[in-house]
C-alpha cells in the first residue's frame, strides 16, 4: 500500500511540474525584449536571475555586488517600472531585460516569467534567481569567487544549494537611516537576529520550511505561523524539466529540495542577507498595497503598514552586528559543509 501511495504522490508531482512548464509558456506572451544579449552567453557562464519593480535605487550596488562574485550576464524581466529601472538595465553590457505590463499575482507573483527564461537560456548553466533585496553569501565567499561553489558542487554531485533568508536592519528606527543610490545597504543595516527561528518539513515538497525572525517578532507577533518563509534554494544547475513552484522556497522534481541532511551530517548551505528592512520599505509598502499584486490579497504588506507609522526599532537581545560568512556559521545559520 505504501509503495502505491508513493507511486501516486510521485505522479501528482509530476503532473504538477508539467502544468507549471505549460503556465510559463503560456505566460512568454507577457514578455517584450527590451535588451537581448542572451547570445553572448558562453556555456560554462553563470547566470543572475530576477524580477524586479522599481528598484533603480538598488540595482548599481546589486549589480556590482554580483558581477565581484562572479554572475556573467544578468536576465531581468521589468514588471512595468515608472522609476527609471528599465532604461538603467537597458544600459548594462551585461544584461539582457524583458518588459512587461501584466498582472504579477496572475503570473505566480513572477515565478511563471522565471521560469520561461530559466528554460529558454539556464538550461545547464547554474544560476542564482534572488530579488533585488538579496544578497547571497556562502562558504569562502570571502576568498573564493562563486565558481568555486560551483565547481565543487559539480564535483560532488550536487544540483542544488540552500540558503537561509536573513533580515539585516538599523539599530534604529529604518526612517533614521536613509537609503543613498549605489550605497552598500548594510551600512546603515548591519544587525541580524542571531536566534528567534523554527525549522520544520514541507510535506508536499520535501523542504525546509524556517520562519522567524525580526519581521515575525515585530509584525507577526500575534500570528507567528503567518510570518514570512526565510528557506530558499536560489543556486541551481539548472535544467529546462526543472520549476521553481513557489518563489524559490521549492522546485519540482522533489529532489532539488533535499539541500539539508536528514542523517544527522550537515550539507553545505549560504545565506541570502535581507536588505528590506531600510528606509525604502515605507514607499514600497504603499505602492504594493494599491496595486494588490502580492500573496494572500498582500497581507504581508497590510502587517507592515499597521507597524511602521510607529517607527519600529528592530534591534533586540537577540541581535548580532555583521562580520562575515564565519560568523553565520558559528551561529548555526549556514555551514560550509565538507568542503575545505
Amino acid at each position: 500500500m505504501g509503495s502505491r501511495v508513493s507511486l501516486l504522490d510521485s505522479y501528482r508531482m509530476r503532473l504538477r511540474r508539467k502544468r507549471r512548464l505549460l503556465r510559463c509558456a503560456r505566460r512568454r506572451r507577457d514578455l517584450t525584449p527590451v535588451q537581448d544579449k542572451t547570445r553572448q552567453i558562453r556555456p560554462d557562464d553563470i547566470l543572475l536571475m530576477s524580477v524586479v519593480r522599481n528598484e533603480k535605487i538598488r540595482l548599481p550596488w546589486f549589480l556590482s555586488y554580483y558581477r565581484k562574485l562572479g554572475i556573467d550576464h544578468f536576465l531581468f524581466v521589468d514588471n512595468d517600472s515608472d522609476d527609471g529601472t528599465l532604461e538603467f538595465l537597458a544600459q548594462q553590457p551585461d544584461v539582457s531585460v524583458w518588459h512587461t505590463a501584466s498582472s504579477y499575482r496572475r503570473a505566480t507573483f513572477g515565478i511563471d516569467w522565471s521560469n520561461h527564461l530559466l528554460r529558454r537560456y539556464a538550461h545547464g548553466h547554474w544560476v542564482l534567481t534572488v530579488d533585488p533585496d538579496e544578497f547571497f553569501v556562502y562558504p569562502f565567499c570571502d576568498t573564493r569567487p562563486l565558481r568555486a561553489l560551483t565547481d565543487w558542487l559539480d564535483g560532488t554531485g550536487v544540483r542544488s544549494f540552500g540558503t537561509m533568508l536573513l533580515d539585516m536592519y538599523p539599530e534604529g528606527p529604518i526612517q533614521d537611516a536613509p537609503y543613498h543610490e549605489g550605497q552598500d545597504p548594510f551600512e546603515i543595516a548591519p544587525w541580524f537576529d542571531s536566534g528567534n527561528y523554527v525549522i520544520s518539513k514541507n510535506p508536499d515538497y520535501g523542504n525546509l520550511w524556517i520562519q522567524g525572525g525580526p519581521r515575525a517578532r515585530m509584525f507577526f507577533r500575534d500570528r507567528p505561523e503567518k510570518a514570512p518563509a526565510l528557506n530558499k534554494i536560489p543556486l541551481v544547475r539548472w535544467d529546462r524539466r526543472y520549476v521553481y513552484v513557489s518563489s524559490t522556497h521549492a522546485l519540482l522534481p522533489r529532489g532539488l529540495n533535499q539541500v539539508y541532511d536528514e542523517w544527522g551530517g550537515e550539507k553545505a548551505s549560504g545565506a541570502l542577507l535581507h536588505a528590506k528592512l531600510i528606509n525604502t520599505l515605507g514607499t514600497k509598502v504603499q505602492e504594493e498595497l494599491k496595486r494588490g499584486q502580492h500573496y494572500r490579497g498582500s497581507a504581508e504588506y497590510k502587517a507592515y503598514l499597521a507597524q511602521l507609522e510607529n517607527r519600529p526599532v528592530f534591534w533586540c537581545k537577540w541581535s548580532e552586528k555583521y562580520i562575515n560568512w564565519r560568523q553565520l556559521e558559528i551561529l548555526g545559520l549556514m555551514s560550509k559543509g565538507n568542503w575545505a
